[in-house]
C-alpha cells in the first residue's frame, strides 16, 4: 500500500484555466472538519469513552484493530522497504496490514508507531500515527504534510487516497525502481501483482510477483515466480509467530486492490464536483446569472467523473481468472457473511474466485459512506447511469462483460438494499 502519509498536492480539475489546490477552497483538504472513524474514535477516547490497550507483544495493534472493527483475518504482509519506517522491514520481518471498508492499519516489528489511514466521508484519504510507546493516554496524530509521492498522485486519482504497489524487491526488500512498478487494481494481469508481497493461497497455472526477491540486480525483473506460486503455508518462507495471523491472504490482497481505486475514484468525483459547482458560484456571481446556473463545462466534469466511477465500479476491464483463486484465512467468509443481503439471500459481497473476484460484479462500495456524501450532483448522474447501464439502455460494448442475469441480479440487489436510489427503481421492479 505503500507509506501511510500524504501531503498537499495541486490538481488540475478538469479544464484548462481551473487549478484546484486540496488545502484552498472548496475542499479545504487540511483545515476542513472529519469525521473518519479514527477521528471518530480519538474523540471517544478523549471523552474517556473508549481505553486503547498495551501488550508487550504488539503494542496497541490489536487493540486499535478491535476498536475500528478491522479483522485479524485480512491481514497482509508486505516485505518491500515501502514504508516510512522502512529501515525495520525485510522479507525477514515484513509490515503487517490490516483493513476493512474504511480504514487500513500497517504494524512493523519493533516500530516506532502504528500507521493508520481511514476514509473520510468528504475529504478522502486522512493519515494518522499512532506512538508505540506505552502512555496513560495513547492518541492519534495526524499527518500535516509528509510524502505526497505515494498517497497524492496519478497513482491514487490525484486525490488524496490508497493504492497497492507491486515492486521488484531485492534481498532487502528495497525496491528496484529503475525497472519499473505497478500500481495494481482488479485490471491489472495477474503477473503484475504483489511483488514485494507475501502472497498465501492457490491460483492454479497463473503466477504472479509474490513471494520471492530479485537475485540478479542486472536484471530484477527475472524473478523465480515458479517458486512463489500457490504458496498455502507462508512459514515455509517466514517465521510468522510474530504476527497475529499465519497469513497474507490472497483474496484479501485482491479485494484490496479493487477496494483501494474504487475509494479513490469517489473521492476524484466529490472533490471534482465540488470545484466545478464552486467555480460556478463564482463566475455566475460576476456575471449576474441565476445561483444554479450550471455551466457546460461543469456539466462536462461531472459526467466525465461520474462515467469513470460507474465503469470502474461495474468492474469494466477486469481481469479474467484462468484458473480458481483460495485464500488460507478466514476472509473470504467473514468478507462475504458482511452482506447487506437481498430478499433472495445475495450479496454484492458474494466471492466467485473462478473467473473474476465478486459474482455479481458491483462494488460493494456503493454502500461506503464516501459514497452516501458524494454532491447530490454527480450522484445522480452516477445513478442514472448505473440504471441505464443495468436495464439495458445503455448497450455500449466495454459493459458486455455484464451478462443479463448480472446486471438482472444486480439491480435486484441494489433494489433491496441501497436506501437513498431514485424513484425510477423503485418502478422498474
Amino acid at each position: 500500500m505503500g507509506r501511510l502519509c500524504f501531503a498537499v498536492l495541486v490538481l488540475s480539475a478538469g479544464s484548462a484555466n481551473a487549478q484546484l489546490e486540496f488545502e484552498s477552497s472548496p475542499i479545504n483538504y487540511e483545515t476542513a472538519p472529519v469525521t473518519d472513524r479514527v477521528s471518530v474514535l480519538q474523540a471517544r477516547m478523549a471523552r474517556g469513552e473508549s481505553t486503547l490497550e498495551y501488550d508487550d507483544q504488539h503494542g496497541y495493534l490489536r487493540s486499535v484493530l478491535e476498536h475500528l472493527d478491522v479483522p485479524v483475518a485480512s491481514q497482509m504482509l508486505v516485505f518491500s522497504k515501502t514504508s516510512f519506517q522502512q529501515r525495520k522491514i525485510s522479507p525477514r520481518r515484513p509490515r503487517a496490514i490490516y483493513f476493512n471498508d474504511e480504514v487500513y492499519v500497517g504494524w512493523v516489528q519493533g516500530g516506532d508507531f502504528v500507521e493508520v489511514s481511514s476514509a473520510d466521508p468528504n475529504q478522502g484519504a486522512i493519515f494518522y500515527t499512532l506512538s508505540q510507546e506505552q502512555s496513560d493516554a495513547p492518541h492519534f496524530v495526524r499527518d500535516r504534510g509528509q510524502c505526497l509521492t505515494c498517497h497524492a498522485s496519478s497513482r491514487t486519482a490525484g486525490v488524496p487516497g490508497h493504492l497497492v504497489r507491486s515492486v521488484y524487491a531485492g534481498r532487502s526488500g528495497l525496491p528496484f525502481f529503475g525497472s519499473g512498478t505497478f500500481t495494481t487494481d482488479h485490471s491489472s494481469p495477474f503477473k503484475q501483482r504483489w511483488g514485494g508481497w507475501y502472497v498465501s493461497g492457490t491460483h492454479g497455472a497463473q503466477r504472479h510477483m509474490g513471494n520471492v526477491t530479485a537475485t540478479d540486480s542486472s536484471r530484477p525483473e527475472k524473478l523465480d515466480t515458479e517458486r512463489g506460486a500457490n504458496v498455502a503455508d507462508l512459514s515455509q518462507l517466514l517465521d510468522v509467530s510474530a504476527y497475529l495471523g499465519d497469513s497474507s491472504d490472497i483474496v484479501a490482497l485482491m479485494v484490496l486492490e479493487h477496494q483501494t481505486q474504487m475509494q479513490n475514484l469517489i473521492t476524484r468525483a466529490g472533490f471534482e464536483t465540488r470545484a466545478a459547482l464552486h467555480y460556478d458560484q463564482i463566475m455566475n456571481q460576476a456575471m449576474d446569472r441565476p445561483v444554479d446556473h450550471r455551466s457546460d463545462s461543469a456539466k462536462r466534469r461531472i459526467a466525465s467523473v461520474g462515467d469513470k466511477l460507474v465503469d470502474y465500479m461495474l468492474f469494466v476491464d477486469e481481469f479474467q481468472l484462468t484458473d480458481p483463486v483460495r485464500g488460507t484465512s478466514a476472509f473470504s467468509s467473514e468478507f462475504a457473511a458482511r452482506g447487506p443481503f437481498d430478499s433472495r439471500g445475495r450479496s454484492l459481497r458474494d466471492l466467485d474466485l473462478t473467473h473474476r473476484v465478486l459474482k455479481y460484479p458491483c462494488s460493494y462500495l456503493i454502500y461506503s459512506k464516501p459514497f452516501a456524501n458524494l454532491p447530490p450532483l454527480v450522484k445522480e448522474h452516477v445513478y442514472r447511469r448505473l440504471f441505464d447501464v443495468l436495464v439495458g439502455v445503455n448497450e455500449e460494448a466495454r459493459y458486455a462483460h455484464l451478462t443479463s442475469a448480472d446486471r438482472r441480479a444486480i439491480l435486484e440487489i441494489l433494489h433491496d438494499t441501497q436506501t437513498d436510489l431514485p424513484d425510477y427503481w423503485q418502478a422498474r421492479l
